[in-house]
């Protein structure tokens, strides 16, 4: 749980920056801040259910998969046309230098809410915040994110796969993929 809980506070806390940094956004940039907000906020509902602090409901976690592929894939790369960086922009120029990366990573998403759309109905299996990957840490370039094992070798788990997990092993590798989407291409506010 420390770590679904970790992964939910950095996203919600991110989610009430970019509500204040939208202020002076226009145009797509706009747009996409305001498909992060919205997947932050599913974040935000979807969370205390995968920590035990309100009722699981598989609809509401399915609801919050469909709209994580709604902006993820090809959908989040077209948000990052070159040039629209800068601010209000928290896009860092990481993602038009790495760009293979962070459409990896878009890619990413798009195939683990697939995979948490169709465990929805598993329910929650206790996983305390581990992950179906040995426990390691995610965020700080770990065995998923950090290339050795999802991002660089090639062996990133499918849809098919996560459908198999209880629903909060789906919903922690789903939002570990936003985590590490934000650590690397994400500005930090001063």
């Amino acid at each position: 749980m420390k770590k679904t809980t970790i992964v939910a506070a950095v996203l919600i806390a991110g989610t009430a920056v970019t509500a204040f940094a939208h202020s002076g956004a226009t145009g797509i940039v706009k747009e996409r801040m305001d498909a992060m907000l919205a997947m932050g906020k599913a974040v935000k509902t979807v969370a205390p259910m995968m920590r035990g602090e309100t009722a699981y409901d598989a609809e509401t976690v399915r609801d919050a998969a469909r709209l994580f592929q709604q902006h993820a894939g090809e959908s989040m790369t077209n948000l990052f046309p070159e040039g629209t960086g800068g601010m209000p922009s928290e896009a860092k120029d990481e993602v038009w230098t790495d760009w293979d990366r962070f459409a990896a990573l878009a890619s990413q998403l798009e195939e683990y809410s697939e995979g948490l759309e169709r465990a929805a109905d598993n329910g929650l299996g206790g996983m305390g915040g581990n992950t179906s990957m040995g426990g390691t840490s995610m965020m700080g370039g770990g065995s998923m994110m950090g290339g050795s094992t999802m991002m660089g070798g090639g062996d990133m788990m499918d849809a098919a796969a996560i459908a198999e997990m209880p629903a909060d092993a789906a919903f922690a590798m789903t939002t570990q993929v936003c985590s590490a989407c934000h650590e690397r291409f994400r500005a930090e506010e001063d």
